[in-house]
């Protein structure tokens, strides 16, 4: 039985015991006698919960993912606070994030590990040349950045013609202005919305494990370095896919809208496929030198 009108004299459970996340979308997250509970509203197709009051395993995830049509009140804010549970607003399926607070992490272990490997020359190329690996298949033997940039330009090129021959769109490179996106051909939107989608699902990983988003291997000046490392890591298995499916669907349906199929259609992969627990349990692995 948990302490106090909140449960908030309650003990901690490490971060490390926890699963890593919780989506929860179109209801309200409130407290129920000293726990928190979710009352799911009216459903669409896909969600996983029916309508009706569910508790939630306060101290068993490290973040809660709130989607849209969803509200959250104070009591459980406390509550959230208390136990260390990080909460992030986010878009349908995580494909947005819109904001999170501070997760206060009950250890700081990640983070200085990410920190020492970042400051040492050797073990930064060493663990960039890994998540190299991950992404082409083979531990290249190079260890200048920027030839191993070179290859994997050279490698994800390949992958657009691949891809684009495989759904049967044209493809003429990755061309987009930044200041005009718009002006882009379908699969170079789809891929900016895509791409867009994917740093949000890293963002939400790195805010659960409490890494340090502007320490990067591979990126180096952004603020979110290593978000962007990450979120490269699922490029040639769902930006692209996902991003050229939805040119595909859009050019045979000229009313769709691109950035709202490429968001449906990498949402459902993002689901389907469990990446944001993927992503987490790869930042866990990268950083403590697991393969």
């Amino acid at each position: 039985m948990l302490k106090g009108r909140l449960g908030l004299d309650s003990a901690k459970v490490p971060h490390a015991d926890r699963a890593g996340c919780l989506y929860l979308a179109r209801g309200a997250l409130t407290a129920r006698d000293g726990t928190l509970a979710f009352v799911q509203g009216e459903t669409t197709a896909g969600d996983a919960l029916d309508p009706g009051e569910y508790a939630i395993p306060l101290q068993g995830v490290s973040i809660i993912l709130l989607g849209p049509g969803s509200t959250v009140s104070h009591d459980a804010l406390r509550l959230l606070a208390h136990a260390r549970t990080a909460l992030a607003a986010v878009g349908e399926d995580g494909v947005r994030l819109y904001t999170a607070p501070p997760m206060i992490p009950d250890r700081s272990g990640l983070a200085r590990l990410q920190a020492r490997i970042w400051a040492d020359d050797d073990l930064r190329v060493m663990t960039a040349r890994r998540m190299y690996a991950l992404r082409l298949g083979e531990v290249l033997p190079h260890a200048d950045l920027n030839v191993l940039r070179g290859i994997e330009g050279a490698r994800v090129k390949e992958t657009y013609a691949l891809h684009a021959q495989r759904v049967g769109i044209r493809w003429q490179g990755r061309r987009y202005d930044r200041a005009d996106p718009m002006s882009a051909d379908l699969p170079n939107q789809a891929l900016n919305h895509a791409s867009s989608a994917i740093e949000a699902a890293a963002a939400i990983a790195v805010c659960a494990t409490a890494t340090i988003p502007q320490l990067g291997f591979i990126h180096e000046d952004p603020g979110q370095s290593f978000v962007l490392d990450v979120a490269d890591l699922y490029r040639e298995t769902v930006t692209i896919p996902c991003a050229f499916k939805a040119a595909k669907l859009v050019a045979d349906r000229p009313a769709e809208n691109i950035e709202r199929a490429t968001r449906r259609l990498t949402g459902a992969a993002l689901s389907r496929q469990g990446i944001i627990p993927d992503m987490i349990e790869r930042i866990r692995a990268l950083i403590e030198g697991r393969s």
